[in-house]
């Protein structure tokens, strides 16, 4: 490939690898920040474009209709505010981005535009915020609701939501703060200005009472994959995760799809980067890795996209195709993922595999060099912008090392990754190429 390829790294403010044999104790100072990091240090060290973290906000009761499931096995539980996590990794690295969740269905739009321009300051920059609608009613129950409002409902709120922060956000002129000494003077006020908006679901008088930001919004990330989701994403985003599931094909189609949208709503495609969700592992064969998984783990998988999904995946046979009338309230797309590989004959364990640990069709476990390859020929064939590698509860030293020791060496080999950041914001960044 002549043109280079973004990559992100992918986790979640929650015990790493906790049940990973000898390696149990690694991470086990999560809940502090250290672990994430020295994580974040390694993901700048490798050159990467940024840190993307997932987020829910409640015990989840899908699993068994209670919380002990959860507790017990840590599927979604115990988990720190990552966007907390975002202002401590700003002190520890200085060019790496830094990507946070959070709902515009539990957030006040107020709180959410002074907590990312906070954020976006003490970065110096490199904030981001992944816009999500949340999936989860226990979430919702923790935040007044008896339920989340249905989808549609949802991304109405959530359009609203966005036109009050971009408004608050720009509430204050690039030059409103002066410090004229001489006259007194901090911010000259006729530079800032209330924005009295009064909407069908919010009521904000303004002004932020916020500093503006180096790059005065973050970095809008989304990932939304139903067709309402998908019109919202390409009406707002910067940077669209999909995933690699489906292969090829299903990559192209998801590009094709979201640059159509983008074209119908005024928008050209080169102002919003495409990146693909992914696990990838090191390893002798792929046959190999998949027997080494053990039941513990698919058990911890399973539950933790339970969680996600509203729906409880231990009540299926694992060997047994995922049924077809199974309906989600929450992450929809990865449904019908899985009731495709039902389709195509394969049982719940050998799609939650794949799903979890490296889909068949990119060939992502196996020798380094091969894992390397295998990226960089589904990026040219698909098209896309890049990559976003996954690593959350199995993402012990032995597997991070295969990435940041194995695979990005190989990828920097073959000329496709960067090997310096071009600028020092994550917009600056992401849009270098």
């Amino acid at each position: 490939m002549t043109t280079p390829i973004h990559f992100g790294f992918f986790s979640s403010f929650s015990p790493p690898a906790w049940q990973a044999g000898s390696d149990r104790m690694y991470g086990s100072d999560w809940w502090s920040g250290e672990y994430h990091a020295r994580l974040a240090q390694r993901a700048e060290d490798a050159n990467f474009d940024f840190m993307f973290f997932e987020d829910t906000a409640a015990v989840s009761t899908t699993v068994g209709g209670s919380i002990d499931m959860d507790l017990r096995y840590a599927l979604s539980a115990p988990k720190n505010d990552p966007v907390a996590l975002l202002s401590y990794l700003a002190g520890k690295t200085t060019r790496l981005g830094l990507i946070s969740t959070a709902s515009t269905t539990l957030y006040p739009p107020f709180l959410l535009a002074r907590l990312y321009s906070t954020i976006d300051n003490l970065s110096r920059g490199r904030a981001g915020w992944n816009i999500v609608t949340s999936s989860e009613n226990e979430s919702a129950q923790n935040f007044g609701l008896d339920a989340l409002p249905p989808t549609n409902e949802r991304y109405e709120i959530a359009e609203e939501f966005l036109e009050v922060v971009r408004a608050l956000w720009n509430s204050w002129d690039e030059d409103a703060v002066v410090r004229d000494h001489e006259n007194n003077v901090y911010t000259d006020p006729t530079k800032v200005r209330a924005i009295d908006h009064l909407g069908k679901h919010f009521k904000v008088r303004g002004p932020l009472n916020s500093l503006p930001s180096p790059q005065r919004t973050p970095v809008f990330a989304q990932a939304g994959g139903s067709p309402r989701g998908r019109d919202f994403a390409a009406q707002n985003a910067e940077l669209i995760m999909s995933t690699t599931i489906g292969g090829v094909e299903a990559m192209k189609a998801f590009r094709e799809d979201i640059h159509g949208r983008m074209k119908k709503f005024g928008r050209d495609p080169k102002e919003c980067k495409i990146m693909y969700a992914t696990h990838l592992y090191v390893a002798e064969s792929r046959a190999d890795f998949r027997s080494s998984i053990t039941d513990s783990q698919l058990l911890s998988v399973l539950g933790k996209h339970s969680a996600h999904l509203g729906v409880d995946l231990n009540q299926f046979p694992l060997d047994e195709p995922f049924p077809q009338d199974v309906l989600a309230n929450g992450t929809t797309s990865m449904v019908e993922s899985l009731k495709d590989k039902g389709r195509r004959g394969q049982s719940l364990r050998e799609a939650i595999i794949d799903f979890n640990w490296g889909d068949d069709e990119l060939g992502l476990v196996g020798p380094a060099s091969d894992v390397a390859q295998n990226l960089v020929s589904a990026m040219e064939e698909a098209g896309g912008d890049g990559y976003i590698i996954m690593a959350t509860q199995d993402a012990n030293e032995s597997h991070l090392s295969g990435i940041f020791d194995g695979v990005v060496p190989e990828l920097k080999r073959l000329g496709v990754m960067r090997t310096d950041y071009a600028g020092n914001t994550l917009r600056e960044n992401l849009f270098a190429f």
